[in-house]
């Protein structure tokens, strides 16, 4: 399993580089995250053995039971939480990520201000916008995005590093990509993250500085826990 997933990672690093290269952009202006949810913490460690620092879930419990142990030796871990957001769970993931990327309403901010008071700690915050207006899908609407991420960064300060999406997947991803980094662009922020296994190379053409990938690192995954 290790020696499959450390070649994967080699891969999806030199697809990366030059996917950067031909949209004329330093393949270090990209950033890989590892999406882990639901494959188990031997995968991780593979992961982490390849050199890989960066990794996404999307459920804050399955998080706080892989990731906190693996910190010990490798302090320079960095987790991502990609999911929607529960505000009851807002206290744990403030508690164990280094990064919330779908930060996307006001309950869900509040109940994260609340929660980085009593922590003494605040993660750093992505936007996840809802590009399709998809009503199944989280994510701020589109007609709402722009007061949102306004208010999002009036109250937490630099802390909101930039904006997330998740096109709909049966639509061309290009619009819904080049409309998130032009409603980042316009509000200052550098971080940009979108595309996954099947589209991050079009994500990367589009301004794209992290990309989501899991099962072209680890596999098919595995049934839900």
């Amino acid at each position: 399993m290790s020696t499959s997933i450390a070649q994967a990672l080699a891969g999806i690093r030199t697809r990366i580089t030059s996917a950067a290269q031909a949209a004329g952009r330093d393949p270090s202006g990209v950033e890989l995250v590892a999406v882990s949810k639901f494959h188990p913490q031997a995968s991780v460690i593979a992961a982490l053995e390849a050199g890989q620092r960066m990794f996404g879930e999307n459920r804050v419990q399955e998080a706080a039971a892989k990731f906190p142990p693996l910190r010990e030796r490798w302090p320079d871990l960095r987790l991502h939480i990609i999911g929607g957001l529960q505000t009851n769970k807002a206290a744990e993931a403030v508690r164990i990520a280094d990064m919330i990327e779908s930060l996307d309403r006001p309950a869900l901010s509040d109940a994260i201000a609340r929660a980085a008071e009593r922590a003494g700690r605040l993660p750093d915050l992505l936007v996840q916008v809802n590009t399709g207006d998809e009503s199944q899908k989280s994510g701020v609407r589109l007609e709402e995005a722009e007061d949102f991420i306004t208010h999002s960064r009036a109250r937490f300060g630099a802390a909101v590093k930039g904006l997330m999406c998740i096109p709909p997947h049966d639509q061309d991803p290009t619009p819904h990509f080049r409309l998130l980094a032009d409603m980042a662009a316009r509000h200052g922020l550098p971080v940009v993250s979108m595309g996954m296994s099947a589209d991050f190379e079009t994500a990367i053409a589009c301004g794209a500085t992290l990309v989501r990938v899991g099962s072209a690192i680890f596999g098919a995954r595995p049934a839900h826990p």
